[in-house]
């Protein structure tokens, strides 16, 4: 029987309390997000991964928001019973709080339930803002994308004890500003289990290993259609699956059932 009832924040909260994984894929149109749905996905992420995925850019930052907005509204109107979050785009979000919750109002109307900020410290006052103005927040710190020139690439970090610190500080930062959520990117196994118990929030991860209370992949890589080079993290469960939809509920299983991720993998 299809599942009906919409996930909300406080099942999400709730879940993590009794320690039943979260599962995360992106979703950029409305098709693919009924067939997540079907599949029993707890949250959609219309990410800005879609400039790359969708639009064979080498990186998120050409990504606007009136795209956001757009796949946003196109995910909304095929998704039932999963979470919405949508990604706030490079420069959204950067200039003032002010600017954030502009951009953010678009993205909720458009049918967004949460939304989704890079970096750490610095943030912090915007999604204060943002939370105390009604508006559910994603944080996200580790590897993050809009910040790649920055960081010299796609690479894995917390690899030093300097390192770790200030990923500590980021997700304490961002967690006491009111963000709900936290998405962790390229960080090694252990550092993310220390900063899992720092913080109550749910931590998802991707290429961070076992220690997180759910997961997240790119919806074209888990199903092994991405042109170019694969994050090692990344499992194909297309692979011996009869339908798109068998595939996404095999890495649903597979997430709940504790069998993906492992920590032996990480990095692109």
């Amino acid at each position: 029987m299809e599942q009906t009832k919409r996930i909300n924040l406080h099942t999400l909260l709730g879940m993590h309390a009794a320690g039943e994984k979260i599962t995360v894929l992106t979703c950029y149109d409305a098709t693919f997000a009924r067939v997540l749905d079907l599949a029993g996905v707890d949250v959609l992420l219309v990410g800005d991964s879609l400039g790359m995925v969708l639009g064979g850019m080498p990186t998120t930052l050409s990504v606007d928001m009136a795209t956001m907005v757009y796949h946003t509204s196109c995910v909304a109107r095929g998704a039932r019973r999963p979470w919405l979050i949508a990604d706030m785009p490079f420069g959204s979000y950067h200039e003032s709080p002010a600017q954030a919750f502009t951009n953010a109002a678009r993205l909720i109307q458009a049918g967004a339930q949460m939304v989704k900020v890079e970096g750490g410290e610095w943030v912090a006052p915007t999604i204060r803002f943002l939370v105390e103005r009604g508006m559910p927040v994603c944080a996200h710190v580790g590897f993050t994308p809009q910040a790649v020139h920055a960081l010299g690439g796609f690479r894995i970090q917390g690899k030093n004890d300097a390192a770790v610190q200030q990923l500590l500080r980021d997700a304490e930062a961002v967690a006491g500003a009111g963000a709900q959520m936290l998405v962790l990117e390229l960080v090694p196994s252990p550092v993310t289990e220390l900063l899992a118990a720092r913080i109550g929030i749910p931590v998802i991860g991707i290429g961070a290993g076992s220690h997180c209370a759910g997961q997240v992949l790119v919806l074209h890589d888990m199903l092994g259609i991405t042109q170019g080079p694969v994050p090692r993290f990344v499992r194909n469960f297309l692979h011996g699956a009869t339908s798109i939809q068998e595939a996404v509920a095999n890495y649903v299983a597979a997430v709940k059932a504790r069998q993906f991720p492992d920590d032996t993998t990480h990095g692109y």
